[in-house]
């Protein structure tokens, strides 16, 4: 039988709880509109902690001017570089927009070209799908290439009008880094004491946290970098005009794993073979299955590690769904998730295994 006292302590901890489930709902709300700066400030911190940490040491233990430095790094190798990027892949996207509304791209043209050189069965083949109905391509051509490169075109010109919603939340991001960068470690352990686990078990979520994102920063965005970089140099060196473009569309493809840059690189060895240019389209699909193709299997292990790498199906489906739910973001909201949530799983199987051995002289969880 319980006393009144009992009571009552069970009753302010439930009251207590309910606060807490509310003012944190409620502060998460408040947040919202800043989620992809906190993310990004998040990631820049733990990938470039190793950097400020080495900082601090030469500083004698200068923590705000370590911190600071650190933050003009980011500034001058990741932002100032990201932004001219963008406002060159918009002009050159704009450009190649225009020649195809010109008609200096004509691909129900190529189509056809590419079409009269195929043998007979495979022409029987489109015959049979409907595909040599050129009013049929030209209509599907109008409803895919033509209209996302209209889309895209109208959103740059758009850019003007969020502009300063871009810099409010870069300038966030900026802010957060810098206190993360600073104050990091204080602020991980204090987030470790509140939470309602054992010590060990804190310890390893933070620390398998920590690897998650370093992982796929370092194998999936470097990666993808240096595979748009190679792509764009491959198109530069053939003479194909867009070759920024296609590099950075091959950057963002490399983050899907099994189909990657072959979305952007096959499609133009065809259009290559399509027109005649025999030699482009032959370097092409060389460089595209031997140079561009192989880098994801030769750097990815460098840079990550074979442990700590996750199913590419999985890469795979976590990535779309984090496109869909965080736009952007969710190129590495969604494989840190699927990342997490496999971690978890492994150390709540480590932890009903090292339990029971608990009584009989094995490891335990509890502090």
């Amino acid at each position: 039988m319980t006393s009144p006292s009992q009571n009552g302590i069970r009753a302010e901890d439930g009251f207590f709880l309910a606060l807490l489930i509310i003012v944190s709902i409620g502060f998460a709300l408040v947040i919202r509109p800043f989620f992809a700066a906190i993310l990004w400030a998040v990631v820049a911190a733990i990938v470039f902690a190793p950097l400020n940490d080495m900082l601090v040491a030469r500083m004698n233990g200068g923590r705000n001017r370590a911190a600071s430095l650190t933050l003009l790094l980011i500034l001058l190798l990741v932002i100032v570089p990201a932004i001219i990027l963008a406002l060159a892949l918009i002009q050159e996207a704009t450009l190649f927009y225009g020649r195809i509304q010109s008609g200096e791209i004509d691909f129900v043209q190529v189509f056809e070209q590419f079409r009269a050189s195929l043998p007979d069965w495979a022409t029987a083949l489109l015959d049979r799908i409907g595909l040599t109905n050129l009013d049929a391509v030209q209509h599907m051509l109008d409803g895919s290439f033509r209209a996302s490169f209209r889309t895209f075109a109208g959103q740059a010109l758009q850019i003007g009008q969020g502009a300063f919603s871009f810099l409010v939340a870069l300038g966030v991001m900026l802010y957060l880094t810098y206190f993360l960068l600073r104050d990091g470690e204080r602020l991980a352990q204090r987030v470790s004491q509140a939470a309602p686990l054992h010590m060990r078990t804190r310890q390893a979520l933070i620390d398998q946290f920590v690897v998650v994102v370093r992982a796929t920063i370092k194998g999936s965005i470097v990666v993808a970098i240096v595979q748009g970089v190679i792509g764009g140099l491959v198109f530069w060196a053939l003479g194909i005009s867009g070759a920024l473009l296609w590099g950075v569309l091959m950057a963002f493809f490399s983050l899907l794993p099994a189909i990657g840059t072959g979305l952007i690189w096959v499609p133009v060895a065809l259009y290559l073979l399509a027109s005649g240019a025999l030699v482009q389209a032959a370097i092409l699909t060389f460089c595209g299955v031997f140079i561009i193709g192989m880098v994801d299997n030769l750097l990815r292990p460098i840079l990550v590690g074979r442990d700590t790498r996750i199913p590419d199906y999985v890469v795979l489906i976590s990535t779309l769904g984090g496109i869909e739910l965080f736009g952007f973001s969710g190129l590495i909201v969604g494989p840190i998730i699927a990342a997490l949530f496999i971690s978890v799983w492994n150390i709540g199987s480590m932890a009903r295994v090292a339990t029971p051995e608990a009584g009989e002289g094995g490891a335990t969880l509890s502090p």
